[in-house]
């Protein structure tokens, strides 16, 4: 009642001086969206490079703005005046090569994170009539050729081709695609979850030949969850008894879907198999059609994921040739071939192979023309390079791990930074690379973002979020600062930390803090970073919440994470989540040591390899964490998927021992602090099974924890009011356990 009072007064004295009342934060709030930053969704450069492309109206229209500008020239598509529309808002659209004709997307239909179906509708931009695209049923990943006479698509695990020049005649390019059997010109599960992708066919670029990866699954054991009646959204279906879902999903040491490259000859209907030497087990995880039609350039990954070879195949002969091979002691950086960029006469590669990520030149019979890039730091994400010029833009936290900027190299090798705030800076540059759409944040500031020029001029500023900084940066707010600190093994780590105003009746009133750490510490992840996105909910919104509760809250990227050279994040080779979580005990260690943190009081979260890495770090055998709260964890690496797995860990069969190692249930018995385990029971990625058998595995160790699960949850444990309940679950768990 006292504390209450105090406050009420304190309070009241700000609102007679005239001085703003900080901004009180809320669960429902943050849940609800209110302190996201905006941004511009949806927009893509036009071919000409001076205007792009972007969805207003609330999904009713597309329209076209001026990169000089940035101000609206015309509207390409409206639900209100295009012929033939009877929908009355649209969630993406795909443009046609001459920017004629625009696919438009309706009725979207997510299957796992990236694949989905949806209704597409051809629009005809001058005579603004719509036709749908198919009547057979919704489709996936339509694409148009390169003449703009076709548009394939996938519809039932097939590869349809509908000819736009033929009154929008439909043919059927495969017939032996089944669910849960046999897949073409899409990705199994597996593939598309850590392979990044959801579509795997192309056009040629004569638009003569169509080729695709076929993936036979029809042996991948499979893996089945409940699914419940549930709320929001309620499945009907299930209100007596309980369905069930069934998908393929390998596990480490399992069969794989086994995987072949065809091409179909459009005008003959000749389907043929490119004669790949590849091992049964080793996986395709792009294809590129190249501006030479008779080069189809397919990009190989041997089980292990520490070899990846690239072939310039024939689509006619078949035949396949070895251009390059890229080796690693342990295993292939993800963007070096899920990142490669194709030229007329080139291709640009990425490649950690002197510790750092950097872009190397290749002509396209795989001869190194030059290293592009060079230094001891990581470019982070490419934007573009002009054949004909020589100009390269790139992004590389070259200023500082922990931070971003955009670069610029012409052709004598000059560097120029274009960006330079403090903070993390990323781009969308238009097609003939003389603009960009720069958008700037950092710990303190949400996102700003303006058009530019390359010579540094800014063009407009299109979001500014200046009402969400002045709320959430007003006197009395927590404070947000980075720290280091060196473990006990010589290891220096980057945090940041986030405090209750120094103000605020904790402050001023206890001379030691609880603390709550929070991590992700997944290979090649980074948390700490100056950035708007920082914490779970970016702004590190959650985070200042807790701090308004009196709580210190700590991020600490530790051994394994990304930004810092292929050592650092390939150090836990084989041992994955042994280094991770020392890392976190060392944090905790290193935390108690402060004169304003009670040791005594520390607890640790995480989801996803957070979660896992929470109760690895809570078994260590140290005393260190009061309590943990661990949202969807991986429980052993044996119930977790082949390629994300083996990638770090091999086969349980060439590490078993270490497998054994690294699961929490092996350390359950050494489990220290009060738990909080939950987990949603319609996850596909990260099964439910892992909680439940770890909990198993408490029971039998005698160990006592709370346990939470919501129905009909993936991955991501949203929908409805959940995301709400979840985060107030938290917080009343912290109360008890840490006040």
């Amino acid at each position: 009642m006292a504390k209450r009072f105090l406050m009420t007064l304190a309070a009241g004295v700000l609102l007679t001086l005239g001085i703003q009342a900080a901004e009180e934060i809320t669960i429902r709030k943050m849940t609800n969206g209110e302190y996201s930053a905006h941004g511009v969704g949806g927009m893509r450069s036009m071919n000409d490079g001076d205007h792009y492309m972007m969805i207003g109206g609330g999904g009713t229209c597309l329209v076209r703005y001026a990169f000089k500008t940035g101000e609206v020239v015309d509207t390409l598509f409206d639900v209100k005046s295009a012929r033939g529309c009877d929908f009355k808002r649209f969630d993406g659209y795909i443009m046609s090569p001459a920017e004629d004709r625009i696919l438009i997307q309706t009725k979207t239909n997510y299957i796992y994170r990236r694949s989905f179906t949806a209704e597409y509708y051809i629009y005809d931009v001058k005579n603004r009539k719509m036709a749908p695209l198919s009547t057979g049923g919704p489709q996936q990943v339509p694409s148009f050729s390169p003449d703009g006479k076709m548009i394939a698509f996938v519809r039932d695990n097939n590869i349809h081709l509908v000819k736009l020049m033929f009154g929008n005649s439909e043919s059927q390019v495969t017939t032996d695609g089944k669910f849960n059997e046999v897949l073409n010109g899409i990705p199994d599960w597996v593939y598309e979850e850590e392979f990044t992708m959801n579509k795997c066919y192309e056009f040629s670029a004569d638009s003569k030949m169509i080729a695709y990866v076929k993936s036979v699954e029809s042996h991948v054991p499979s893996f089945s969850f409940a699914m419940y009646r549930g709320m929001a959204p309620s499945h009907e279906a299930n209100a007596l008894y309980p369905g069930a879902y069934t998908y393929k999903y390998p596990l480490p040491g399992v069969d794989n879907s086994k995987v072949s490259v065809h091409t179909y000859d459009i005008k003959s209907k000749v389907t043929r198999q490119m004669d790949l030497q590849i091992d049964e087990e080793d996986y395709i995880p792009r294809i590129h059609f190249t501006s030479d039609p008779e080069k189809l350039a397919i990009v190989t990954l041997n089980r292990h994921q520490s070899r990846m070879d690239m072939y310039m195949a024939n689509p006619r002969s078949t035949v396949c040739k070895l251009v390059l091979r890229e080796e690693s002691p342990t295993y292939i950086n993800e963007p070096t071939y899920q990142d490669i960029r194709f030229y007329p006469n080139n291709f640009i590669l990425q490649s950690q192979r002197n510790n750092y990520n950097h872009l190397y030149l290749y002509n396209l019979n795989g001869q190194l023309v030059r290293q592009l890039t060079d230094g001891e730091y990581e470019v982070t994400n490419f934007y573009g390079w002009d054949e004909k010029t020589g100009d390269l833009y790139y992004q590389s936290n070259e200023p500082s791990p922990m931070r971003r900027a955009i670069y610029h190299i012409n052709k004598k090798g000059k560097k120029t930074r274009l960006t330079p705030e403090t903070g993390t800076s990323d781009a969308t540059f238009s097609n003939n690379l003389q603009y960009y759409v720069h958008t700037h944040s950092d710990l303190h500031t949400p996102n700003v973002i303006t058009i530019e020029n390359v010579k540094g001029k800014v063009m407009k500023t299109l979001v500014d979020n200046k009402a969400l900084a002045e709320k959430l940066n007003q006197p009395g707010m927590p404070t947000k600062e980075f720290f280091q600190f060196t473990t006990s093994n010589g290891t220096q780590l980057n945090g940041w930390m986030v405090k209750p105003a120094e103000n605020s009746e904790f402050r001023i009133q206890n001379s030691k803090l609880p603390v709550i750490m929070y991590q992700y510490s997944g290979p090649g992840s980074q948390e700490v970073l100056d950035s708007w996105r920082s914490g779970f909910y970016g702004g590190l919104v959650w985070e200042s919440f807790l701090a308004q509760q009196g709580y210190i809250v700590v991020c600490v990227d530790g051994r394994g994470t990304g930004s810092r050279g292929a050592e650092f994040k390939n150090c836990t080779y084989l041992e994955l989540g042994l280094r991770e979580s020392e890392d976190q005990v060392e944090t905790a260690k290193y935390l108690a040591t402060l004169p304003y943190v009670d040791g005594s009081r520390i607890g640790i979260w995480g989801w996803s390899f957070g979660g896992y890495n929470t109760l690895m770090a809570m078994s260590s055998g140290e005393s260190v964490f009061k309590a943990g709260i661990a949202v969807a964890p991986p429980t052993s690496w044996k119930y977790y998927d082949s390629v994300y797995t083996e990638r770090f860990m091999r086969t349980p069969q060439e590490n078993g021992d270490n497998y054994e190692k690294t699961s929490p249930m092996s350390r359950a018995a050494n489990l220290n602090g009060s738990l909080l385990l939950m987990h949603g029971l319609a996850d596909d990625n990260v099964h439910v099974r892992n909680s439940i058998e770890y909990s198993e595995a408490l029971v039998q160790a005698d160990k006592q924890f709370d346990m939470f699960y919501y129905a009909n949850r993936n991955h991501s444990i949203y929908g409805g009011n959940t995301r709400y309940h979840i985060f107030t679950k938290m917080l009343n768990f912290w109360n008890e356990k840490l006040k």
